[in-house]
């Protein structure tokens, strides 16, 4: 048989050797890279010479690594049975093991399990990771310190509160600081129920309570902060808000570290309920409560201290409750939550939690979005303010407001300012239209009411409001003349004096009754009897003759006429000549006594004695008040008391009060000036129905008027005056409001009047003390006590002059001899004497050497030539 018929050995091994089974290609080493066995022929028996017989095909190993590599590895060459080279990557190494620190990729393994991390793997990699971050969060925890609180935790506001310690307003940074003590255990107890139930207990970190807020998020339970009261707490105060894996870690870090010994547990509670965020602008406890409830927070109840607790978690939603019905049905959940939490903590009976869920949501008061300074607030503020730096002696200043923590318990009444306001605003909205009279322009009112008893300061109207842009204090102003509302003054000074230095003649006592000339463009002279001289050519009176005629409002020639009747009726020729009488150190004195700032006294003409000064409308309420409590003067007073972080501050003045003068002299006042309502310029202050005092006053050209009247319980003054805002000078107020001149007894007497009417109300009409008739002389020191009785001669009606007297006044009331006063014998009448028509002196003569007032000093015009009155300054009208 041919060779190419003959069938291959059933062997499967070819001739020549090498395996014919198999798909391998020559060469491949499909072992696994074990090197091919070699085969060798050897002599068969029986066979033919040729024949050979093969070694052994694999052993045992090798045929179950074939196996494995699904079939590589068969004996001969360097193919083998199997797939070839697709199958030897998948071989596990042979061989000695190699020498590695980790056993990765696994030797001796291969597929999956070459690439699976055996269990020592793990372990071993699990303890180098835990091992390595305990180390390092131990050296963190041991070089974390607790750091510096942050300065917006510092930051704090200043709180304003009327009278009866309602607020009254906020400044800068709305928190005010509280002690733990000034905050119910009850409440501190809903913030705990709704926020850190184990906080009494914990470490300042809680894993459980993490977990319990992961799975309540997690399964929509109710929602409850994961972080302590302790990280809040340290949160707020040490680290800012950016939420970083570095700031939780240092977060939680120095909550431990504050939680194992670094701050008490009550150190911790206080501040964290100090600076919170609870919505509505509110900052700390204090202010939310004030915020939500219009209460301090020891006077929180539970229920509404739930409330609040509950704001922690959504401030911006529950700050809306008030109009915002979804927010107050997710805030109501919430609040019956913190309700149960507490029940489950043993911190209130189920008893009491079923009563508060009966009374139903602590509904806060409506919020008022940054109210801020409207109206008369900010002058009220201001006024304060001031006050308390003022008195501080240096222990308040602006930097220090503006560091916050400051509480300032007003004397301000919210119902009195609110009359006040009220009052301006009716009798504006009567009289005063813009829009139709241009004389109506720029018509500023300014008022101000005061306690006679203690000075204190009820309320004041100082504009429209600094938040519509007027930002001057029409109540605390200086510049508007007072006018007639002077005179009670000149005469207070008078019967302080006991007597006046008549010219080069005995000093004669003065009353209400004694007569003084009472003619319009009288001349007018100084004690030693020189006239006093007018330069200034302005004069409201010809003056040909270069002296001062002083005017009146009225041309009327009444001729001698009583203190009490002049000022009744606003007459000034008798108080200019009563001043000059007197003199102006005097007058001057008794101004200070009262009250009156130097400052603002205008001593240098003899308007001076009718008005030409201009303090505000507060010095002049508290003025008349003096007069009101019987000739105590008490320093005005808008702040009772200032705390700062809780602490009173010692530097707040006491009450001041002093004699200004007798009771006798003030009640006299007081008695000339209630006939000034009964009977005189200021009738229309009868509206009032009940016992008053008061005095209109007007100035020069109608500048500005007054009303300035009062009751045993309320001094009040108001001035209504035109100023043009470019120039800031005053303008005249003709034709203002449809009057073609404007006296105090109109428009100012209204607000007066309706102000004290609203004011009083409720309370009795309480009557003013009688005063004691002048009898004899006083002391001149205020407060003194009247040395024992003597005969004093009392001024009464104008004695007839006898015959000898050959200058007698002629019918106007002024002296026939323009250049000086008038000789006459030694018997005259008291009218004459204080009049200036007798004297028997020369001209040039000064004051008698039986005692009298030196002359005033050079700075008064009386004594300086250089400074002449002028028609500007003392031609003042009436009332």
């Amino acid at each position: 048989m041919s060779e190419h018929r003959r069938k291959p050995p059933q062997n499967g091994r070819r001739p020549d050797g090498p395996t014919s089974a198999g798909r391998g290609s020559v060469g491949s080493n499909s072992s696994g890279g074990l090197p091919p066995r070699r085969t060798t022929a050897r002599p068969q028996p029986g066979g033919s010479p040729g024949q050979t017989a093969a070694q052994p095909r694999m052993t045992r190993a090798e045929m179950r690594r074939a196996a494995q590599g699904k079939g590589g590895g068969g004996a001969g060459g360097n193919g083998g049975p199997g797939r070839g080279s697709r199958g030897a990557g998948k071989q596990p190494p042979s061989g000695p093991r190699p020498k590695r620190l980790i056993d990765y990729p696994r030797w001796g393994k291969s597929g999956v399990r070459r690439w699976l991390p055996s269990w020592k793997l793990v372990l071993s990699t699990f303890l180098v990771i835990f091992g390595g971050l305990t180390g390092v969060v131990g050296y963190a925890y041991a070089t974390v310190s607790i750091p510096d609180a942050n300065a917006a935790s510092k930051l704090q506001g200043n709180v304003f509160y009327w009278d009866n310690k309602d607020v009254m307003a906020t400044t800068g940074y709305n928190r005010q600081n509280v002690s733990l003590a000034d905050v119910p255990q009850d409440i501190q107890h809903d913030f705990m129920a709704a926020e850190d139930e184990t906080f009494e207990t914990n470490s300042g970190v809680d894993p459980m309570s993490i977990l319990r807020a992961v799975r309540n998020m997690a399964t929509g339970g109710s929602v409850q902060s994961g972080s302590t009261i302790t990280q809040q707490y340290v949160k707020n105060v040490y680290l800012n808000s950016q939420q970083t894996a570095s700031r939780k870690l240092k977060e939680i870090l120095i909550s431990i570290k504050i939680g194992n010994g670094g701050m008490s547990k009550d150190q911790v509670l206080e501040g964290y309920l100090n600076t919170n965020y609870y919505g509505r602008g509110a900052y700390g406890i204090e202010a939310a409560a004030e915020a939500y409830y219009g209460v301090h927070a020891n006077q929180l109840t539970l229920s509404q201290g739930a409330f609040i607790a509950a704001t922690v978690n959504q401030p911006s939603t529950f700050q809306n409750v008030d109009t915002d019905k979804t927010a107050l049905s997710i805030a109501t959940g919430r609040w019956q939550y913190v309700l149960s939490r507490m029940v489950v903590n043993n911190w209130m009976t189920q008893a009491d939690e079923q009563a508060d869920l009966a009374k139903g949501f602590p509904m806060p008061q409506i919020w008022k979005h940054n109210p801020g300074l409207t109206g008369q607030v900010g002058y009220l503020v201001d006024l304060a303010t001031n006050y308390a730096e003022t008195h501080s002696n240096g222990q308040l200043t602006d930097a220090l407001l503006a560091q916050g923590g400051y509480k300032i318990y007003t004397t301000f009444n919210k119902n009195d300012v609110n009359a006040l306001s009220t009052s301006v605003q009716k009798m504006e909205s009567q009289h005063i239209n813009p829009k139709e009279r241009s004389a109506d322009q720029n018509v500023q009112v300014g008022a101000a009411s005061v306690d006679p008893t203690n000075g204190e300061i009820k309320a004041i109207y100082g504009g429209v409001g600094m938040d519509k842009g007027y930002y001057v204090d029409n109540a605390n102003t200086l510049g508007v003349p007072v006018g007639s509302t002077f005179k009670p003054i000149d005469l207070a000074a008078a019967m302080t004096d006991q007597a006046v230095q008549t010219p080069n003649g005995p000093r004669m006592p003065i009353t209400p009754d004694s007569k003084y000339n009472a003619d319009d463009c009288l001349k007018i002279h100084k004690q030693d009897g020189t006239w006093l001289t007018d330069n200034s050519g302005t004069s409201a009176c010809p003056e040909p003759d270069g002296l001062l005629h002083q005017a009146n409002d009225s041309t009327d020639m009444p001729g001698y006429q009583t203190l009490r009747y002049a000022m009744e009726n606003s007459i000034n020729t008798p108080y200019v000549q009563l001043g000059e009488d007197v003199g102006y150190d005097n007058v001057e004195k008794m101004a200070m006594n009262v009250g009156l700032t130097e400052s603002s006294l205008q001593t240098d003409t003899a308007g001076f004695y009718i008005g030409t000064s201009t303090p505000s409308a507060i010095r002049m309420a508290d003025a008349y008040a003096t007069f009101a409590d019987q000739g105590m003067q008490h320093e005005p007073v808008s702040v009772r008391s200032v705390t700062y972080e809780g602490v009173a501050q010692t530097w707040v003045p006491a009450e001041s009060a002093k004699f200004a003068m007798t009771q006798q002299v003030a009640n006299t006042v007081t008695n000339v000036l209630q006939d000034v309502v009964k009977k005189g310029t200021g009738t229309n202050a009868l509206a009032l129905g009940r016992n008053a005092a008061g005095k209109t006053g007007t100035t020069d050209d109608y500048k500005s008027a007054w009303f300035i009247g009062y009751t045993p319980q309320l001094s009040t003054s108001v001035m209504l005056y035109k100023e043009d805002p470019v120039k800031g000078q005053l303008e005249s107020m003709a034709g203002v409001g449809g009057y073609p001149k404007v006296f105090g007894a109109d428009m100012p007497t209204q607000v007066w009047t309706d102000y004290m009417s609203a004011a009083l109300n409720g309370q009795p009409d309480a009557q003013f003390p009688t005063p004691q008739p002048f009898t004899q002389p006083g002391s001149n020191e205020p407060g003194m006590p009247a040395p024992s009785p003597t005969a004093q001669p009392t001024p009464t009606a104008t004695v007839t002059a006898s015959p000898s007297n050959t200058a007698t006044a002629n019918p106007s009331g002024q002296p026939s001899d323009t250049s000086s006063p008038s000789s006459s014998s030694s018997t005259c009448s008291l009218a004459d004497i204080f009049a200036g028509t007798c004297n028997t002196s020369s001209p040039s003569g000064g004051p008698s050497s039986s005692g009298g007032n030196p002359s005033p000093t050079g700075r008064h015009h009386g004594g300086n030539p250089s400074g002449p009155a002028t028609a500007g300054t003392n031609s003042v009208p009436g009332g």
